[in-house]
């Protein structure tokens, strides 16, 4: 379409030229005519200007005429695009009418195919008939429970109207006050139970992680202590293994491994008594390490109980770096009760112990010799 209107304003702005082409010829012809006038009353000097001039208008009509020309071919050229534009959109209209009944086709063949796969899945007539029988069926049993629905709702109805007049009576007076301050309490006591879920989850977390920290202390404890006191090649550390039991996340059930190479096995039922006695000592020296920085007593009876020598000399020196890195806490306190002289001499010595006694019995009496009387 604007092609079309472009095409036909070209077409005016041609036929204009052509019509001022025609006036200029007209012009022309005028002036030939005053040129012969001229001729005849032999005025040569007008004859000469009007004869440049008139070499001028040949001129220009001559540039008129090409120019018409290549008009007219540009109007010849305009038309035939013009055409070409007009079989174009033909061609692009039937081609859009072509797609859209093919469209249509296809969307009417896939429901005839679905028409037809229906028909197949109905079948016969018998078929259709048992199927109608059948909704006929459950139309029957659907009206049966709507009309035992509409006698249940009579019944509440009559329920509710009962029930309105009981709550005229004087014992149900402001009872939705009743049932809002009830509801307010329900609601108050819901939030502070979600409060309450909210606080033991975040204190049952951070028990959780107090707990993992605590066995990565005491473990790491164990392992130094054993390194540092266990003279044997058998066992390269012990520690505390913890699992969870049943569905309480703090409830555990601790066992103690030793470690040999790659291999991991349970101490119980696979160790000596020395190893037991020494293991027992090392996990109550890690304990009393973590959690008895503020009440530092710690009290040993017979601790070299099936320990052979080595192993009791190792104990003995693991209780002296207690001692010495202890040394600066006010309310540390060591008690040993030992019959292992070679023990008690080790751990005895005057830079750590500050008391050291030898309780023995006579015929009569219980004696007690202070520590400097002992080492003098």
């Amino acid at each position: 379409m604007l092609l079309k209107k472009k095409l036909d304003c070209e077409y005016e702005r041609q036929a204009d030229l052509w019509r001022s082409q025609q006036q200029q010829l007209k012009d022309l012809l005028k002036l030939n005519s005053k040129i012969e006038e001229y001729d005849e009353t032999k005025k040569a000097e007008r004859l000469k200007e009007l004869q440049v001039r008139k070499s001028q208008s040949e001129s220009q009509l001559e540039n008129s005429g090409q120019k018409k020309k290549k008009i007219s071919d540009e109007l010849e050229s305009a038309r035939e695009i013009k055409k070409n534009q007009e079989l174009l959109r033909h061609n692009i209209d039937d081609n859009i009418i072509y797609r859209e009944a093919k469209a249509r086709v296809d969307e009417l063949t896939r429901d005839l195919e679905l028409l037809e796969q229906r028909l197949v899945e109905i079948g016969s007539a018998e078929i259709i008939e048992s199927e109608l029988f059948k909704l006929g069926k459950e139309r029957d049993r659907l009206l049966s429970e709507l009309n035992r629905f509409h006698g249940t709702m009579s019944v509440y109805e009559s329920n509710i109207s009962k029930n309105k007049i009981d709550l005229k009576q004087p014992q149900y007076k402001d009872i939705d006050k009743h049932h809002f301050d009830q509801l307010i309490q329900l609601k108050t006591t819901e939030m502070a139970n979600k409060d309450l879920d909210r606080y033991y989850n975040a204190l049952d977390k951070a028990l959780m992680r107090f707990h993992t920290m605590k066995m990565e202390e005491i473990n790491r404890i164990i392992r130094e202590i054993w390194q540092q006191t266990y003279r044997g090649q058998d066992i390269d550390y012990i520690y505390i293994h913890s699992d969870s039991e049943g569905a309480g996340t703090r409830s555990y059930s601790y066992k103690v491994l030793m470690q040999t190479g790659d291999a991991e096995l349970e101490m119980r039922g696979r160790c000596s008594a020395g190893q037991k006695v020494l293991a027992s000592l090392i996990i109550r020296l890690a304990l009393a390490e973590t959690f008895c920085l503020h009440c530092g007593i710690l009290a040993l009876d017979e601790p070299t109980t099936n320990l052979d020598g080595p192993n009791s000399e190792s104990l003995a020196a693991a209780l002296l770096r207690i001692m010495e890195d202890r040394k600066g806490q006010e309310n540390f306190q060591l008690i040993v009760i030992t019959h292992d002289e070679r023990f008690a001499q080790l751990i005895g010595q005057r830079q750590h112990a500050e008391k050291y006694y030898r309780v023995y019995k006579d015929e009569h009496q219980h004696s007690i010799i202070s520590a400097q009387e002992i080492f003098d």
